[in-house]
């Protein structure tokens, strides 16, 4: 594991990672993001993401934690010590940890998902654009242990440094595919999986449904809802009755109060 020092913000290493900070189209173009958090960090090394360099700022992040994640990577990690300077320009967090990580991003083409379980149960998110949204999505998939998230039509880079802050490192710890909202319906019609899409039109109470056979959940914006594919490709369009006076609630929160019912009839909780 090589170790080096930086103390120029100038440093060409430095200015790559503001632009994989701040600009999805040089993450796209290299392969690459950041991740900021020893926690974060941990859960990307558990998911089997290659990390290529690590920077920390000793006076932040002690010797005993760098050495809790080094023991989780491989010997071909780069480990660099950065000057305050230096870490305070490739932060993005407002109350910071002291490490930073390059790391390879993976693909997540809707084709390559395997589904290990008979009676998946899977959260579908059309076109979500907030990354404090799909990071509130990402959470609740971790907490019900879902088989796998799928973004429909994203709008936003799932590596943008916000969403992995947001999500506090389910990116990690999910299964996640992307693809046009076409594809992943073909996607789980080939798989006869249910499709439950919660929308106002013709709509039924979501406690009237079975959520224990094979079963997709899909979720829209709160601004436009779900597109007209997913209503006329689903096994039934379900709602969550509202009793004050707006007709929609927080896309992350409705995806909790859903998946969280198919797990009771699933008896897990």
């Amino acid at each position: 594991m090589s170790k080096k020092e930086i103390s120029s913000t100038q440093n060409s290493l430095i200015k790559q990672i503001v632009l994989l900070k701040d600009k999805s189209r040089e993450r796209k173009k290299t392969g690459l993001f950041i991740a900021e958090g020893g926690r974060e960090i941990q859960l990307a090394a558990r998911a089997n993401y290659s990390i290529k360099t690590l920077l920390y700022y000793p006076e932040l992040f002690s010797v005993e934690k760098l050495k809790e994640i080094t023991d989780l990577l491989n010997t071909s990690v780069e480990l660099i010590e950065v000057s305050k300077d230096v870490y305070e320009k490739i932060a993005y967090r407002e109350t910071t940890e002291g490490i930073i990580a390059v790391i390879n991003s993976k693909s997540h083409a809707i084709n390559e998902l395997v589904l290990k379980s008979k009676t998946p149960l899977i959260l579908v998110a059309e076109a979500p654009e907030k990354p404090g949204n799909i990071g509130a999505i990402l959470r609740t998939a971790d907490a019900a242990n879902v088989d796998a998230v799928i973004i429909a039509n994203p709008k936003t880079d799932l590596y943008n440094p916000n969403i992995i802050r947001s999500s506090v490192g389910c990116l990690f710890t999910n299964k996640i595919a992307t693809g046009t909202t076409e594809t992943i319906i073909s996607f789980l019609k080939a798989q006869h999986i249910n499709i439950f899409a919660a929308t106002l039109q013709a709509s039924k109470n979501y406690h009237d449904q079975d959520f224990s056979k094979p079963t997709a959940i899909v979720v829209g914006t709160e601004a436009t809802g779900l597109s007209q594919e997913w209503r006329a490709a689903s096994t039934q369009n379900i709602i969550i009755p509202m009793q004050g006076k707006i007709d929609s609630m927080n896309v992350s929160v409705a995806a909790g109060i859903l998946i969280f019912e198919a797990k009771r009839q699933r008896n897990f909780l």
